[in-house]
Parts: structure tokens; C-alpha cells; sequence
């Protein structure tokens, strides 16, 4: 079954084809058919190829489809290359992204454009699985490209609405930054190692790069570059909370299986390179730290259901980094899978709460719903517990292995700390959301939107978050790690798992009890300015706008008339006006053209005398 594995990304490639051709004019069924099938049908044949390739148990399997191109010593193929590492990332995408199909059906019923959202989903899965099967570099930019194109469609798919549009056009311009990083760092390693060829480029760089070297530092930072900003990391995490513009599937769609993971994926395939750079490496598990506390603090002042969930996934993606920076491989591809169970489900149940609020996002015109929406608010529930990583929930089992590696490596102990920190922050604002949402004082009632194809999925999913840390991944082998259990002090176990139960404790007691009047704390002097700097994302985007944006904008203003195009359009006026005087010349008398000739003999004749 291996020699199907064309099939996984061609599948949905076909979906988007059919989809597109068709100009939106599929009735709603089978567009939904085509959407959702050809994800379920790409899971299949990855099942069946994923077993095949388990059942060898051959280190890695290629599949050379063509040569994509072949300029003189550079040859780039279009071949899919399977090891334990894509095994997991084909799963996920085509697992998780089926669930998620499942769901838009019923979630984006009577959208007038629901054909053309199936389109763009179906083309969203299949550029991330050509970016995860991909062997060489190339390919794989091919893919990132791709979903990049992607997430402009999608977050920007209400276009009607201009803010919609604004948000589109910032997660499109925020990671082009960070792919012309990445391209940068591509050109370089091309220009050492002279391959693209991702096995290659690494075995070449370890028997000739020497380690800390400058130019192991600059492709590492370089790549890190197109890493922080697809898996929205400090300091191009901005775009990410505004993603939310889109329909909820699409939120769960780049939180759980596709886009974010990417940045996460391309250290942990390259990791040969960063471990020849050890204080890139540590740079990554510290950009990491930095962004989840970030992010928690940014969580806790949110309003909109959607957007605290945002900025979960960037504190989650933190955790995935730092257990990168500590040279936990196989830990952070744990949790890149088990965030994508519990943070898909998060997600499409939100859609269920704001399609039985009627669209209303506001967490403060919620409350006490959990008597109206007893079905979301289980499944709800499941999903925080898993995200907190409350034991035995699957966010714990990977967030465990994460923390342990971080306190017994050389330089982790600082990280660590960061990490049991944000564990803390996750407790008290994944709480405060459930507590706001489900439970408080009643403002509005809540009818369930029932349907086998928008609770199916929840149920699925709400089973992954609960087992999913009991899920044995084959990735040892390809980072060349044995699995070992971190025998570290009771004291630091006891801080890993009581710091998220006192966050949520903290959160209970605060919004449930009212110990402390956070309306009051909130309007005080210090209380409001630290409230309106967490809210703002600790004042990122004003920074940005005041270096880059302001800036551009003004010097835009200053050469409105634009000095390069006066220049061309002087000397085409120029031309304009020699033209007119030549065209005057011709009078179209005889004895005019007759002096004009003996005066040019004559002309001719003087300059030959003279010279």
C-alpha cells in the first residue's frame, strides 16, 4: 500500500480541482460530499499506507513521482518521503482535517459560498501534506507557500466585511516575513551544501560545518526566521489572533492540523542543523518561554471566545518550541500531536456554543449555559482539562515530557521555569473561559445545535484528548533517541502538576467566588494600563506600526508624486516635444526639403574641413 502514498495529497488536490471547476454551482450535498470525502478518503489511504510502512519497519520509504527540475548540478524531484516524523504529520493533517470537514458541513449550512469554502480547504490540506512529504526543501517551500496562500483565502473568506479583509491581507503580509527569512536561509544552505535534499543537506553539513560556526548560526536563524512566523512565535505572533476573522472550522483547521505546526515541523526535520548550533537551539526553546508567558498574559484579558483559544495555541506552540530549544524532538512532535486532539475540539465546540448563542462571541453575554448546552459543555470541559494538562488528559503526558527534558538538560533550567510559569497562566485563563462561558450568572439563553455531523466529530475528538497521551509515536528513530524516563525530584513533579490545578483554583475562586473584584482591579490606575498592555498583545502591534508602518506610510506621503516615475514621465515628455519639432519640419514644400538637404551637405562637409 506505500506505492499509494501519491494518492494522500493528490486526493484532496482533486477535491479542490472538482470544487473550483465547478464555480460554485454544486448543490450544497455534494459539495459537501467532495469536500469532506476526499479528506476522508486522502485518511484512508494514509491508514493503509502508515500500517504498510509500520508493519516493514523500514527506517524511511521514498517515492520519486518526477524530476520537478534539473539546472545544470541542481536537480530537485517532486518525491514524497515517508518516515516516522511525516507518518505522524500525514495523520494528523488527514485525521484531524477530515473531523474538521465533517463538522464545516453542518457548521457552514446555507452559507451561500459553502462550495468555494470547501475548495479552499481542500487545497489548504493538500499543500500541507505536500510540505510535510516533501524530501527536499524545495518541495516543501512549494507546500509552505501554499498554505500560506491559503490561510490569505480563508481568514479573509467573509470578504464583504472590510476588517475581515485587513486581517487576510496581516497574517499574508506578517509571514511573507518569515518566508523571505526562510528563502534566505534555503539560498545559503544551497550555496554550502549544494543539494536541497533534506537528508543530504544535513549529512553534508555535519561532515563539513563545524559546530557553533557562523555558518551553521546564519541558516538556523535564517529557517527560524520562516518558523516563528508561520507558527506565529515572537515577534511575528500578531497575525494569529486575528485569524479568528474566518470561520471557526477554518480557526480549527490552522490551530490544530495545519499551518501553525509547520514552523514546528520544519526545526524538528532539520534538527541536524540546529544541533550544529546549539545557541540557535537555545534561542528557539527561549523564544518559546518568552511567547507562552506572553500569550497567557494576552489570554487573560480577552473577551472573545474565540480569540482566548487564539492565543492558547500560540502559548501551546511555545511549549513545542522550548521542548525543541532543549533538544526534545520526539516531546515536541508529542504535543504538536495531542495539542491538535484537544485544540481542534476546543474549537469546533466553541462554533457550537456561537451557533447556539446566534453568532454572539462575547464570553461577558454568556454564562450558566452549561444547563442549556449540557452536551458542549462535557466535551468543552474534556478540551480545557486536556489543555491545562490536568492528568491523565492527553496535554499532560506530552507537556510532562516536555518539562522533564527542559529541567535535565545543560542550560534548560531557565525554560523550565517559564514553562511551569505558563502552566500556571494556562490553568487560570483556560478556567476563567469554561467558568465565564458555562457557568456564573445566566444572560442569555442557549439552544444545542444537535446533528450527527457537528457532534460526531466532538465525540471523536473529545476520546483523542482523553487517550491521546497513551498514543505511542514512531519518531525515535529518526531523532536517534531512546525513550527514557526523566527520573528528576519529587519537589519539581509535585510543581508540574500542582501549578495548573493552583491556576485553576485561582480561577475559581476569582470568577466564581468573587474574592477579588476584577471589574474594580481592571478600571484602577495600574490595573487598567496593565490590562490595556496585555490586551494589546504587550503593545506589539503599536510598536510595529510606530518602526515599520508609520514610517512607510509617511515616506509613501512625502514622494506621493513619486521622483522615479517624474523622472520617466519627463523623458517621455521630452520625447513628445523632439517628436512635435521634427513633425513641424515636414511641410511637405519641395524647396524647403531642397535647403534642408544642401545645409546638411554643407553641415556635413564643414565638420569634415574642420576635422
Amino acid at each position: 500500500m506505500l506505492e499509494l502514498l501519491w494518492l494522500v495529497p493528490t486526493i484532496p488536490l482533486i477535491g479542490f480541482l472538482i470544487l473550483t471547476l465547478t464555480q460554485g454551482k454544486l448543490p450544497e450535498v455534494p459539495a459537501g460530499v467532495v469536500g469532506a470525502g476526499s479528506i476522508g478518503l486522502a485518511f484512508l489511504i494514509a491508514a493503509l499506507a502508515g500500517i504498510d510502512f509500520l508493519h516493514r519497519d523500514i527506517p524511511f520509504y521514498s517515492q520519486t513521482l518526477w524530476t520537478w527540475m534539473s539546472v545544470g548540478s541542481f536537480k530537485a524531484g517532486f518525491t514524497l518521503y515517508l518516515d516516522g516524523v511525516s507518518l505522524v504529520m500525514m495523520f494528523i493533517i488527514t485525521g484531524i482535517g477530515f473531523l474538521i470537514h465533517v463538522y464545516a458541513t453542518g457548521y457552514m449550512h446555507d452559507d451561500p459560498s459553502f462550495s468555494r469554502f470547501f475548495s479552499y480547504m481542500n487545497l489548504f490540506v493538500a499543500a500541507m501534506l505536500i510540505l510535510v512529504l516533501g524530501d527536499n526543501l524545495l518541495l516543501l517551500f512549494m507546500g509552505w507557500e501554499g498554505v500560506g496562500l491559503c490561510s490569505y483565502l480563508l481568514i479573509g473568506f467573509w470578504y464583504t466585511d472590510e476588517y475581515n479583509g485587513y486581517c487576510a491581507r496581516k497574517a499574508f503580509v506578517v509571514t511573507r516575513v518569515g518566508d523571505a527569512s526562510m528563502a534566505l536561509g534555503l539560498f545559503l544552505l544551497f550555496q554550502s551544501v549544494g543539494t536541497l535534499n533534506i537528508q543530504d543537506a544535513v549529512h553534508v553539513a555535519q561532515t563539513q560545518w563545524a559546530s557553533g560556526g557562523s555558518l551553521a548560526t546564519a541558516v538556523t536563524l535564517l529557517l527560524l526566521g520562516g518558523a516563528v512566523g508561520k507558527s506565529a512565535q515572537l515577534p511575528l505572533q500578531t497575525w494569529l489572533p486575528d485569524a479568528m476573522a474566518g470561520p471557526t472550522p477554518i480557526s480549527a483547521l490552522i490551530h490544530a492540523a495545519t499551518m501553525v505546526t509547520a514552523g514546528v515541523y520544519l526545526i524538528a526535520r532539520t534538527h541536524g542543523l540546529y544541533e550544529l548550533a546549539p545557541d540557535v537551539q537555545f534561542l528557539v526553546g527561549l523564544i518559546g518561554g518568552i511567547t507562552l508567558l506572553m500569550a497567557g498574559f494576552t489570554a487573560l484579558t480577552q473577551s472573545d471566545i474565540k480569540k482566548v483559544l487564539a492565543f492558547s495555541t500560540v502559548s501551546q506552540i511555545g511549549y513545542m518550541f522550548l521542548g525543541l530549544g532543549v533538544g526534545a524532538w520526539s516531546s515536541a512532535i508529542f504535543h504538536l500531536m495531542t495539542h491538535a486532539f484537544f485544540k481542534a475540539l476546543l474549537f469546533l465546540t466553541a462554533g457550537s456554543v456561537i451557533l447556539a448563542m446566534h453568532h454572539e462571541q462575547n464570553i461577558f453575554k454568556m454564562g450558566g449555559l452549561w444547563k442549556d448546552l449540557k452536551w458542549s459543555h462535557a466535551l468543552f470541559l474534556i478540551g480545557t482539562l486536556a489543555l491545562v494538562a490536568i492528568f491523565p488528559f492527553a496535554g499532560y503526558w506530552s507537556k510532562e515530557e516536555i518539562l522533564a527534558s527542559a529541567l535535565t538538560s545543560e542550560r534548560g533550567f531557565i525554560l523550565w521555569v517559564m514553562g511551569v510559569a505558563g502552566a500556571f497562566m494556562t490553568g487560570l485563563y483556560s478556567f476563567r473561559l469554561y467558568f465565564l462561558v458555562f457557568h456564573g450568572k445566566k444572560t442569555h439563553d442557549g439552544h444545542e445545535v444537535m446533528g450527527l455531523h457537528l457532534q460526531g466529530p466532538l465525540v471523536v475528538l473529545a476520546f483523542l484528548s482523553i487517550i491521546g497521551g497513551f498514543i505511542h509515536i514512531p519518531v525515535d528513530k529518526v531523532f536517534g533517541e531512546a525513550h527514557e524516563e526523566h527520573h528528576i525530584p519529587l519537589v519539581y513533579t509535585l510543581v508540574m502538576l500542582g501549578l495548573p490545578l493552583l491556576g485553576v483554583l485561582t480561577a475559581y475562586l476569582v470568577f466564581i467566588k468573587g474574592i477579588i473584584d476584577t471589574n474594580k482591579l481592571a478600571g484602577s490606575g495600574l490595573g487598567a494600563a496593565l490590562h490595556r498592555f496585555w490586551f494589546t498583545q504587550w503593545g506589539m502591534d503599536w510598536l510595529y506600526d510606530r518602526v515599520f508602518v508609520f514610517p512607510y506610510v509617511g515616506l509613501a506621503k512625502l514622494n506621493r508624486r513619486d521622483f522615479i516615475d517624474a523622472f520617466y514621465n519627463g523623458l517621455a515628455k521630452l520625447v513628445l516635444i523632439l517628436h512635435g519639432l521634427v513633425s513641424d519640419t515636414q511641410t511637405g514644400q519641395l524647396r524647403w526639403y531642397a535647403l534642408t538637404m544642401i545645409s546638411g551637405v554643407l553641415l556635413l562637409v564643414s565638420i569634415g574641413v574642420l576635422l
